[in-house]
């Protein structure tokens, strides 16, 4: 693994008990606070905040284990090496802010970037495996 993947992993292993703490948040909302519980609107978005933070992280993790190995230049893989973890907060963050009072009836403007988010999710993950295609084959 290169140091630039490797430090990009150490920040993702540093940041990812942030998730940790948001599922417990989420927990403790669910049991000790109506208001929170009455908004189901806010109760699904932010269910989708978590869990798309936490399966995006692993994905960038994983994304990691490959980006070196793919035909790509270096400013290619390091669309790769950004794009996808930045789409692991960009997400999560539509999710969290376009609904966050528990009087909130509708998304904000906030909620559209779930849209860039998965825009740049989607090209950090068709450049990585267009890459891992280009690659020559080991044997030979």
């Amino acid at each position: 693994m290169s140091q630039e993947s490797r430090r990009v992993a150490g920040i993702l292993l540093v940041v990812f008990p942030t998730v940790v703490f948001g599922g417990a948040s989420i927990l403790r909302m669910l049991v000790d606070d109506p208001d929170y519980a009455e908004n189901a609107l806010r109760q699904d978005l932010w269910r989708a905040g978590h869990a798309h933070a936490g399966v995006l992280l692993i994905l960038s993790l994983l994304a990691l284990r490959y980006v070196d190995e793919a035909n790509l230049s270096d400013g290619w893989k390091r669309v790769v090496r950004s794009g996808i973890p930045l789409a692991a907060i960009l997400l999560p963050v539509a999710y969290f802010l376009s609904m966050p009072t528990e009087s909130s009836t509708d998304p904000n403007a906030l909620i559209y970037l779930a849209y860039v988010g998965a825009i740049v999710l989607t090209v950090g993950l068709l450049t990585l495996g267009i890459g891992l295609l280009k690659r020559p084959s080991a044997t030979g």
